[in-house]
């Protein structure tokens, strides 16, 4: 009996540090991750594009992305992505490859895909920039700032 409830504390015990250790981090998904995924179960899709000389985009991976109520609500309630914005990489979505056309073109080549999902108008991309879509996958918001923790829980609550 004493082995028996030796082992229920062992496993109780591991089973609070996995799931304590999944909660650490976000899972961040790549975007042949994410056409598996919403055909296994829709869900909303919050996707953050940054660049390795983003100044506010290290910002946040060393603030909002390791606030644990952040880490809690995306990966409970969004898929979320992370997309270096000067990929080299062909990415293929929804059957259709997309590349970096800007590589050898441009100081600071920008990929197909930041550039479909987050360019304003008459104005140049600029990073960090963060979209929101619903479970059909139809954007819903864009930001192109910084978000602190405090405003990207208030973004993540509504």
């Amino acid at each position: 009996m004493k082995n028996l409830l030796l082992v229920i504390c062992v496993l109780s015990l591991l089973c609070s540090l996995t799931s304590n250790a999944q909660e650490s981090k976000i899972n961040w998904l790549t975007f042949e991750q994410l056409e598996d995924s919403l055909r296994v179960q829709k869900k909303k899709v919050f996707i953050s594009f940054n660049a390795d000389w983003c100044v506010f985009c290290k910002k946040m991976k060393k603030t909002s992305f390791k606030n644990k109520t952040i880490i809690s609500i995306l990966n409970k309630e969004y898929y979320a992505l992370e997309m270096n914005a000067e990929s080299k990489d062909t990415i293929v979505f929804d059957g259709v490859s997309y590349i970096n056309e800007n590589l050898g073109k441009s100081r600071r080549p920008t990929h197909q895909i930041p550039l479909l999902l987050a360019s304003k108008n008459n104005k140049p991309f600029s990073l960090p920039v963060h979209i929101f879509l619903d479970k059909n996958f139809k954007i819903t918001q864009r930001y192109f700032e910084y978000l602190s923790p405090k405003k990207l829980i208030e973004i993540l609550s509504q």
